[in-house]
């Protein structure tokens, strides 16, 4: 006999259904294999097999003698994973007619067996959905710790079950189950501003909150450069807090990314915030841009939507940092293998952050530095050109008082205040470029744009030229110091630059300054 049932298999962030065909032949002469299993699968659907026969007998089924073939269609890519223990085992048992087959073609069914018939939970349940709903099935069978995440999908059966018999009683109709059901944007307007960390837990640092209060608005990369304990990760670290909130469409991308990669909690439906990611310095490039014999999302995927932190920047190995250029530009990451090419988007915000020198006090208001002649300029010199010109903002961080530290009445503006701020303008960036395709905030201006919407008034182009000059700014600076200039106009609500604006903004290339380094 002959069954169907359906599965899904996960390539990148997307989905595409695969045929689980079971057939039950003639039965076993004793010479040769039992079960066959065709159709392109790696190693964890071969093995399986014994994790099914076991979880059929312990379920008091019958694992029968007659020759099976599975084949898994289409047979030209390749299966991956645990999941398809439960519609494998689902076929089977339909194929020996040891269950009705009747409910087999309304439903996708995934999920990884235990030797006891339990079920574990799998990895991509969301964009597994989302492929179901497209192709008008009636719904979803999965491990309930997947369900909620699955629920979010509309117009689309979800059930969450924990073992193989529950699943075989749903599709016998002998057992009625309820569909998870799950108010995404209640729970995502609900969940969307809560937040562990706040910037008023920061003592002092204005000038830095002030800085990261213009990446935020603009959508500037930043480089935070200061001593030990000045405070740069705990800065960077509220960065979240600050930036427009997630809409709906940025977190279902974002929560597909962070599925495949298997991240979600157990029982969590979307990401309701954006991610933070921060990466040890010691990471593959591999790790942090994707790839890999099973390709994966990398680190600069899994902050898609958010932001990646670099802490040590300098640490980080070179063909690591060079490797995230690219993706920086076109905000997504291409990984091409000999029969599939496999699309992760990257659109993140870089913070990265870094002592002036190995000993850590270059510049330090009270501490020498002891690190001996051209060392500086060598540390600095781990970080290419090429990608500082993909950030916009050099930041000095000073240690902070023992007057501020100590001073608990000190007012400090909340998250939810500098946000309010950042809001009205991404708003005002938002009409700017609404005929441009591609383009949401100044960061992203290509350079046309930049000379189009960056006009400077007479006494604004004299400042420039005089800061590039007395400075010596690099070349490379002039469109930073534009863009930032435009995003400090705008928080200030201005249609002009003005010459504070641009002299903001020029405080900002502290790396760009000629001599900096000694």
């Amino acid at each position: 006999m002959l069954v169907k049932t359906y599965a899904s298999a996960v390539q990148g962030v997307d989905a595409q259904t695969i045929t689980v065909e079971v057939n039950a032949g003639g039965p076993f002469s004793g010479q040769g294999p039992l079960y066959f299993l065709v159709g392109l699968p790696d190693n964890v659907v071969k093995e399986g097999f014994q994790r099914i026969e076991a979880a059929v007998k312990n379920c008091h089924f019958e694992m029968s003698r007659l020759k099976l073939t599975v084949n898994l269609a289409p047979a030209d890519i390749r299966k991956e994973g645990s999941a398809y223990d439960l519609p494998i085992a689902i076929g089977m048992l339909a194929a020996t007619k040891q269950m009705n087959c009747d409910l087999l073609d309304k439903f996708i069914v995934m999920g990884e067996l235990s030797l006891d018939g339990g079920l574990r939970p799998i990895k991509g349940a969301l964009p597994i959905a989302i492929q179901a709903r497209a192709e008008k099935f009636k719904g979803i069978i999965l491990p309930k710790q997947n369900a909620r995440e699955a629920a979010i999908v509309n117009n689309l059966e979800v059930y969450g079950v924990n073992h193989l018999l529950e699943a075989v009683e749903f599709l016998n109709r002998e057992k009625q189950l309820e569909p998870t059901f799950v108010d995404a944007r209640e729970e995502f307007a609900f969940n969307q501003e809560i937040f562990d960390v706040d910037f008023s837990d920061v003592k002092g640092q204005d000038n830095v909150k002030r800085a990261l209060q213009l990446a935020a608005a603009g959508g500037h990369n930043v480089i935070l450069i200061g001593p030990p304990g000045a405070g740069k990760t705990m800065l960077a670290r509220r960065m979240s807090t600050i930036l427009p909130p997630l809409s709906l469409f940025e977190a279902l991308e974002t929560t597909k990314i962070h599925s495949v990669s298997g991240l979600l909690p157990p029982g969590s439906s979307l990401i309701y915030t954006r991610p933070f990611r921060a990466p040890h310095h010691t990471i593959s490039d591999v790790a942090l841009v994707g790839g890999g014999s099973i390709p994966m999302p990398g680190e600069i995927s899994l902050a898609h939507n958010g932001v990646l932190f670099l802490d040590e920047l300098p640490e980080f190995k070179r063909s690591v940092l060079e490797v995230m250029r690219q993706p920086m530009e076109e905000r997504r990451v291409t990984i091409a293998r000999a029969k599939v090419t496999i699309d992760y988007p990257s659109n993140f915000m870089l913070i990265a952050s870094m002592n002036p020198c190995p000993c850590g006090y270059y510049n330090h208001p009270t501490k020498d530095c002891v690190c001996g002649p051209g060392v500086v300029k060598r540390y600095l010199s781990k970080i290419s050109g090429p990608l500082l010109d993909r950030i916009d903002l050099h930041v000095e961080v000073t240690p902070v008082s023992y007057e501020e530290l100590s001073n608990y009445n000190l007012p400090a503006k909340t998250s939810k205040e500098i946000a309010a701020s950042v809001m009205k303008a991404r708003k005002i960036q938002g009409e700017r470029f609404k005929a441009y395709k591609g383009v949401f905030c100044n960061a992203q201006m290509p350079g046309r744009l930049v000379r189009e919407v960056c006009q400077l008034t007479k006494p604004g182009a004299a400042l420039l030229k005089k800061a590039m000059e007395v400075q010596q700014l690099s070349a490379r600076a002039y469109d930073r110091i534009l863009k930032v200039a435009r995003t400090s106009a705008d928080l200030a609500g201005s249609e002009d630059i003005k010459i504070e604006h641009l002299a903001e903004a020029i405080q900002y290339r502290s790396l760009d300054k000629e001599g900096w380094a000694g």
